[in-house]
């Protein structure tokens, strides 16, 4: 029997997200977030239009995805209730969060230099998606929340979750993502059935990396 309710929370689980962007001064901008979603190179991305975040991706038009796995949950954690805007905004304050211009330092992580963006990369994250703004939607007028379509111009995955003996496909079994659902963390369980879908997108037969 279902039942009809009014959720305090609307946010079935999606991966964690550790946005990288450039601020005014030059500095970098750290902040975490599970609104996203991808097809094909695209990704949309949905935030508050009030953040730190989206005024600089507004701004520099650049930033870099990064994607912690089930390990990297302490460390997203730690910048929970800090932002980088300053002053912090109201409807942020009353929540209690706190202005902090070091995210990576309040984090624990270290940066790592970019190849086509001005934003760095998590070191730690064992994936990072370099990309570039295509537009902005605005979402739920006359709120604050605005969908970002980004484009990802470059991948970087950390190679022990390459498939064997291929470069370009990353085994579903090695990946374990930190999963944002219903504001709480969690990881993936093991496989739960064989996927037809998937046998689309598999390596060819008998091709192997240098082939």
């Amino acid at each position: 029997m279902h039942k009809t309710i009014n959720p305090n929370i609307l946010y079935f689980g999606t991966p964690v997200v550790l946005i990288s962007t450039r601020n005014e001064d030059g500095t970098s901008n750290l902040a975490p977030m599970s609104s996203a979603w991808w097809l094909n190179d695209s990704c949309m991305l949905g935030m508050s239009s009030r953040s730190q975040t989206v005024v600089n991706l507004m701004r520099e038009r650049e930033c870099v995805l990064n994607l912690p796995s089930e390990d990297g949950v302490s460390a997203v954690d730690r910048l929970a209730l800090y932002t980088g805007r300053n002053p912090v905004p109201p409807t942020k304050a009353g929540r209690g969060y706190r202005y902090e211009p070091d995210k990576f330092g309040i984090a624990g992580l270290s940066t790592q230099p970019s190849q086509l963006v001005r934003a760095p990369r998590v070191a730690e994250c064992p994936v990072q998606l370099e990309a570039k703004l295509v537009q902005a939607h605005p979402f739920e007028a006359p709120s604050s929340l605005v969908a970002l379509e980004v484009k990802v111009e470059r991948v970087h995955i950390r190679e022990d979750l390459l498939m064997e003996g291929h470069d370009h496909y990353i085994d579903p079994d090695k990946w374990k993502p930190l999963i944002m659902n219903f504001c709480e963390y969690y990881g993936l369980g093991g496989r739960l059935h064989p996927s037809r879908l998937a046998t689309i997108f598999a390596p060819p037969a008998g091709t192997e990396t240098g082939t």
